[in-house]
């Protein structure tokens, strides 16, 4: 059973950096399309960041939202199972919750992890 769990949210001020960590357990993050998403409060979720699996190519092709581009990276950790977003620059608009994605034959979610970013 695929399980994903995210961590590293909190609250920062503008201008500030956060790294986000996603965990994975039940397949392997090579493989798979791996996303971040976040959703605003009354607003849908959107696509932040995103890595193709290594059948695609080894290394993976990364996609951001023109939002958080040359701001955010987004990163896969083989060894550790486990993908992260590196957060620079934060603005308030970056507020959120964010949530890991596991593309499979269905998506998987983990339970989100909260951004705060003060003005």
């Amino acid at each position: 059973q695929v399980q994903v769990a995210e961590s590293g949210g909190g609250l920062v001020q503008a201008g500030g950096s956060l790294r986000l960590s996603c965990a994975v357990s039940g397949t392997s993050v090579r493989i798979n399309n791996m996303g971040w998403y976040r959703q605003a409060p009354g607003k849908q979720r959107e696509l932040v960041a995103a890595i193709t699996g290594a059948a695609v190519l080894s290394g993976g092709i990364t996609n951001y939202a023109d939002s958080v581009k040359g701001r955010f990276t987004i990163s896969r950790d083989n060894a550790q199972n486990a993908v992260y977003l590196q957060m620079n620059s934060l603005k308030p608009e970056d507020t959120g919750v964010y949530y890991c994605n596991v593309r499979r034959e269905r998506d998987y979610w983990g339970q989100g992890t909260q951004v705060t970013v003060s003005s």
